[in-house]
């Protein structure tokens, strides 16, 4: 049983970029979106040039997004409803039949600084509480503050590998485990995992580069008109925040509703049993190591077509989705000038037999 406490007083917050006012980055845009959708997906890896705008379209994501009903009082944002997303107290409360107190809350936008420690990443144990009275007390991390939201890493590939590492396998696993002198804990962390770089400051160890889901590239614009429409945006906004995101109110609500839509048809989206083997057979001819860019790749196309309002994949689907999910995990070459984009588009046109359409 829930019960839903009123809502907290309003408070002004911080006006954001509207995701729908974004001009071009369409790739990065796309990845964002279908992980929101599924977030099995698996993260996105953003590497572009410096002020492209990628920590702005993230939190216009964030603030982009529907509520969500947490368990008042929680800090790990539990679900009232799904026993996943759940920790333990809140399981145990549901179980035993007692009534859940719930709050709205916005989807947190959690920023992950460089120098983090894992302590301050996972979360601490109060050794000396649990010895001395007998109680897990647990002091939570970023991981938790992230559950049921977005983690966006900044500088991803300077950050510590170590720390990579255990984003990645929250990531993966949506559970955070801390073991300190034998006691452990254990709690939700499913979030959309968003690492963004810059090339130029060295690039991520392909082993870690392969657990991210999708790889968006992104350039400076070049056109001399769509430079200076964006510079004209950017200057509306800073004048009157406010009067700039309400001329974009009916976009922003349009494209939240179609990502709930598109969140209660997915599992309803089929894909083709021809077109997942032509996938694998893409993977397969590219030399993918592992099987994640298969899955990557079906479960994209998948949310593209729940997106798109559909529950039949179609092949125009997968060619939008294929290179954003196998770039990143082709064997690279340092002789080769190729861009590995091409490399995936190529392999596509061959195995659809769209070679035609080159």
């Amino acid at each position: 049983m829930t019960v839903t406490a009123p809502a907290p007083p309003t408070k002004t917050r911080r006006v954001v970029f509207p995701f729908t006012a974004i001009v071009g980055q369409e790739e990065m845009k796309l990845a964002l979106l279908l992980n929101v959708i599924d977030p099995k997906v698996g993260g996105v890896m953003i590497m572009g040039d410096r002020g492209t705008g990628k920590s702005t379209t993230i939190r216009a994501l964030a603030d982009l997004l529907p509520e969500i009903e947490v368990v008042a009082g929680d800090p790990f944002c539990s679900s009232p409803t799904d026993f996943d997303l759940m920790s333990e107290e809140v399981r145990q409360a549901v179980e035993q039949g007692q009534a859940v107190e719930t709050v709205p809350k916005k989807v947190s936008m959690i920023d992950l600084p460089l120098g983090a420690t894992e302590d301050r990443v996972c979360g601490t144990i109060d050794i000396e509480k649990a010895l001395s009275e007998g109680i897990k007390a647990f002091e939570p991390g970023l991981l938790a503050k992230a559950n049921r939201g977005i983690l966006y890493v900044d500088e991803v590939n300077l950050l510590d590998d170590h720390l990579v590492d255990v984003l990645l396998d929250s990531a993966a696993s949506g559970w955070n485990t801390v073991e300190r002198e034998g006691i452990s804990i254990r709690h939700p962390a499913r979030f959309v995992l968003v690492g963004s770089g810059n090339p130029e400051e060295g690039e991520l160890r392909p082993q870690l580069l392969d657990r991210f889901g999708m790889h968006a590239e992104i350039r400076t614009v070049k056109e001399p008109a769509l430079r200076v429409k964006i510079v004209e945006q950017r200057s509306a906004f800073d004048r009157d925040p406010q009067g700039f995101c309400a001329q974009y109110q009916a976009e922003q609500d349009a494209l939240q509703q179609r990502l709930i839509q598109a969140q209660k048809l997915l599992s309803e989206v089929n894909l083709e049993y021809d077109y997942r083997v032509n996938i694998s057979e893409i993977c397969a001819e590219l030399d993918v190591d592992g099987l994640r860019g298969d899955i990557v790749t079906n479960r994209a196309a998948k949310a593209l077509a729940a997106f798109e309002g559909r529950t039949e994949v179609t092949v125009e689907d997968i060619r939008r989705v294929v290179t954003l999910c196998l770039r990143h995990r082709l064997r690279k070459d340092p002789l080769e000038s190729i861009d590995s984009g091409y490399k995936v588009e190529k392999v596509f046109n061959r195995v659809f037999g769209l070679e035609a359409a080159e």
